[in-house]
């Protein structure tokens, strides 16, 4: 089974702070005779979650750079969808739950890109009338 579509979700009320443990693992793309290629389809990153108590692990694309973010640093997951896969067993069925992101980014990225680099720079403001 799975959900047409996955499950879009409130980043703020399911994952409060989120903050970057490591890579877990990359997924490489199988060559035909079945043999394991040297192509990332995809990397797992373990991120620990103040919402939800616990480490989470999100999949971003291999097309995204790797990320290689301090221990600790605050980050945020652009575009997060969940997604289950269900394996039918003899009393039911077991179902696993995972996290699908566009990218990780740092959370202060937008606000450092705003701010000066240089303490000698000054800041004109030209207004127009």
């Amino acid at each position: 089974m799975r959900l047409a579509n996955g499950i879009i979700i409130d980043k703020e009320k399911t994952f409060g702070v989120l903050k970057f443990s490591a890579l877990r693992r990359e997924v490489h793309i199988p060559n035909e005779d079945g043999t394991v290629s040297e192509e990332i389809k995809e990397r797992t990153y373990d991120l620990k979650c103040k919402e939800q108590g616990r480490m989470i692990q999100v999949s971003i694309p291999a097309s995204v750079p790797l990320k290689e973010f301090d221990y600790n640093a605050e980050v945020e997951i652009i575009n997060p969808v969940a997604d289950t896969v269900a394996t039918a067993t003899f009393q039911g069925a077991d179902v696993d739950w995972y996290i699908k992101a566009d990218d990780i980014v740092l959370k202060n990225k937008h606000s450092v890109s705003n701010t000066m680099t240089n303490p000698s720079q000054t800041v004109t403001k030209i207004n127009k009338q």
